[in-house]
């Protein structure tokens, strides 16, 4: 029988131009048929005339990871996943001890960003045509080398140019989670209720991986030397290629092509959805560099990277939550809810703030972190749906790349916002983009309707 969540009429019906679309088939569990009454049982069943007792149900994630290869390309994944949320703090800290400047180390941090935003959908769009084996591997060895000679550039006070230089090859690193969430797709076709624990499966890693990189780098670079977070990223990021990469057996196959094929932004309903990331992107952003404003104006500013990690940790449990249930109701009108309930619960670090006490903001970010993930496996569940299947990296890529662009656009208004406000009030910054987030997936929601992506369903 068909769940409520997949004979929903509002995720059914041609793909309109805003972020509505139509649905994946109906999941129908197979069980096997009740013996009648007074039927043979089977070796251990119980007394003749016993019904068979019933397997018990697998949990949403022990049937997520229960293909083949499942679990070791997770595992490679997540080692590759750690260092992203490593590099950047790594650069700064090496940079800014080598250099003595923050300028400097931010101006590189942020063209680096720049540079990934420009080159990461090409990336995705060679791995879709050619294979993620044959694409993340190199493309990772390149930026291992990119990463490697900016360390030696600073080691070797060589000029500042070659420190943009070195930092902006990095940008040819894969986007891991896109392809582990590709793998996915794959291997659970057909079942949209194992699609949305894989979902939130990996906005959960996501968090995780972006709450203990920052904590890991800083402490290697301070009980070590400040090349050791670099480093350590390096070696990670490598092998964690390489462990994902071997395993074929789970690699989806790179899908046939149509002669003339156009990019997913010409996708109807991808613009509008692109347009929500980047507004969510600049609550990420604003919400990170405000945090630390606050805290150093309260002499605490050794304390923000705990308390910004708490957000990160509340965003992974409601990941990990959200991934046990069937939503029950249309993913155009589930976005809706999960950015009305961010931008209510993004209010409460600034309510919070008023009062002037760190320790109420912490608890104020757990809790707003709560909408986070579920936002995020919503808003990625939608591209999926809207990116046909040949291109389904470069798509979830470009839903990547509009974050990065918010979060530095988040960043800068955030900063500027508490140079020349009081600090609490920066917190009005990330209220704001929510908000911003909610209306643009309300007026793209309510777009024409579209004809059905090109490529059809891929279910």
């Amino acid at each position: 029988m068909p769940h409520p969540a997949d004979s929903d009429p509002s995720d059914r019906g041609s793909a309109p131009a805003g972020l509505d679309f139509p649905a994946r088939p109906a999941f129908e569990d197979t069980r096997e048929a009740r013996a009648g009454f007074g039927a043979q049982p089977r070796l251990g069943q119980g007394r003749v005339g016993e019904l068979p007792r019933r397997a018990p149900h697998p949990t949403p994630y022990r049937r997520l990871f229960a293909p083949p290869g499942a679990a070791a390309f997770t595992a490679g994944n997540l080692l590759a996943r750690l260092p992203m949320g490593m590099f950047s703090v790594s650069a700064v800290i090496m940079i800014a001890g080598a250099r003595g400047s923050y300028a400097l180390a931010g101006a590189v941090t942020a063209t680096g960003l720049a540079a990934t935003a420009l080159v990461a959908p090409w990336t995705a769009r060679l791995v879709d045509r050619h294979g993620q084996a044959r694409v993340a591997v190199p493309a990772t060895a390149l930026a291992v080398l990119g990463s490697l000679a900016l360390l030696l550039c600073v080691r070797l006070d060589a000029p500042d140019w070659t420190l943009f230089a070195a930092y902006a090859a990095t940008a040819t690193t894969p986007n891991t989670g896109g392809m582990s969430r590709a793998r996915w797709a794959h291997l659970h076709r057909g079942d949209p209720a194992a699609l949305h624990t894989a979902n939130s499966f990996e906005q959960a890693a996501d968090e995780l991986c972006f709450m203990l990189g920052p904590v890991l780098a800083a402490f290697l670079c301070s009980a070590l030397f400040p090349e050791a977070g670099t480093l350590t990223g390096v070696i990670l990021l490598l092998t964690g290629v390489l462990v994902f990469a071997a395993q074929r057996a789970t690699e989806p196959p790179v899908a046939a092509r149509p002669a003339r094929t156009r990019s997913p932004l010409r996708t109807p309903g991808m613009a509008p959805l692109l347009a929500v990331f980047l507004a969510t992107g600049a609550v990420f952003g604003s919400m990170e560099v405000v945090t630390i404003a606050f805290a150093d104006d309260r002499g605490q500013a050794s304390a923000a990277g705990a308390v910004l990690a708490l957000q990160a940790a509340g965003s992974c449990v409601a990941g990990l939550a959200y991934g046990r249930f069937r939503p029950a109701r249309g993913l155009a009108r589930r976005l809706l809810i999960c950015l009305a309930a961010m931008t209510v619960l993004m209010s409460l670090p600034l309510l919070a703030a008023i009062t002037g006490s760190l320790p109420a903001v912490a608890v104020a970010l757990l809790a707003a972190g709560m909408a986070t993930a579920p936002t995020m496996v919503t808003g990625m569940t939608v591209v999926q749906r809207l990116t046909p299947e040949s291109q389904l990296n470069e798509g979830m890529t470009l839903a990547v790349t509009a974050l990065l662009g918010g979060i530095a656009a988040g960043s800068a208004t955030g900063g500027w916002t508490v140079e020349h406000t009081n600090t609490a009030y920066g917190y009005l910054v990330p209220v704001a983009a929510a908000a911003t987030a909610l209306l643009l997936a309300a007026a793209g929601r309510g777009g024409p309707n579209g004809t059905e992506p090109r490529g059809g369903s891929r279910r």
